[in-house]
């Protein structure tokens, strides 16, 4: 017997999620939206104080024995993904050595980058800290560094001369054709049985919303643009190069992320991908 339908739901408030969440409500989600950026919700949620999430797909792999996987929904992209990207003044071949600036906010856009660091280009000797000065400032000053979400996409026509932008999400899938997966819906084990027809439910409600939201994006891009500081067409064209299914290719293209973070360990154990049944 279902003893409440009130789940507790992670949100990041990211222009890439918009789609999952604008309907959700009209689409019958009933439950508790918890707002915060991709490292908040991964302890959250790792903690128990949220029931599902979408989060870092880092973080399924990291605490996989914690967490099953809602089917057929991501945050993922098939080439470019335009808000996960590092800057350079330098080519990525020219960087051995050099300490980079990272973001706080994502584990797995880090683990991704020294992913492409050590296995694509053979430098294993770039270090990376978190910095006390915003990721802006630095590249201001002509500095590597990683910024994700919508800064990175503002971030992108502030450039000050030289600087160069690689896009995470367009280098995986050149070097392996397959598509990233950035974030993975992940609901937390204690849960299942607590809510059965609300966690049944919520993947057909996702869906839904997705679907009513692309089909008449523009106004609520116009009504964003101020806001975020970026066009309406670049926020809709940008919701459409989000890639938000999950099938075989995606499920492969984890299998190897996951793969690569063993060997390089930045994880202890290779992670089994385990979904709501």
């Amino acid at each position: 017997m279902e003893l409440s339908t009130e789940l507790k739901l992670g949100f990041i408030p990211y222009l890439n999620c918009i789609p999952f969440f604008h309907y959700l409500r009209e689409n019958g989600f009933h439950g508790e939206l918890v707002s915060g950026v991709p490292a908040e919700l991964n302890l959250l949620l790792q903690q128990g104080q949220l029931d599902i999430s979408p989060s870092s797909s880092f973080e399924y792999a990291r605490n996989w024995k914690k967490y099953l996987l809602l089917p057929g929904h991501s945050i993922s992209s098939f080439g470019r993904v335009k808000s996960v990207l590092f800057f350079s003044p330098v080519e990525l071949s020219e960087l051995s050595g050099q300490k980079i600036a990272i973001t706080g906010e994502s584990a797995t856009s880090i683990n991704l980058l020294r992913i492409i660091f050590r296995e694509f280009y053979n430098l294993d000797s770039v270090t990376d800290t978190v910095p006390d000065l915003p990721i802006e400032v630095l590249v201001e000053q002509r500095q590597p560094a990683l910024l994700i979400g919508d800064r990175a996409l503002r971030l992108v026509s502030q450039l000050p001369p030289g600087m160069k932008v690689f896009d995470l999400g367009e280098i995986w899938y050149q070097q392996t054709g397959l598509p990233f997966v950035f974030a993975l819906w992940m609901i937390h084990r204690q849960v299942v049985d607590r809510y059965p027809l609300a966690l049944a439910a919520l993947g057909e409600q996702l869906t839904q919303s997705r679907r009513q939201f692309m089909c008449e994006p523009f106004p609520i891009a116009r009504s964003l643009a101020e806001t975020v500081g970026l066009s309406a067409e670049s926020i809709v064209n940008y919701w459409r190069t989000i890639d938000y299914h999950l099938e075989k290719e995606h499920l492969q293209s984890l299998q190897l992320f996951f793969d690569l973070c063993e060997k390089y360990q930045l994880l202890e154990e290779r992670p089994e991908l385990n979904f709501l049944q």
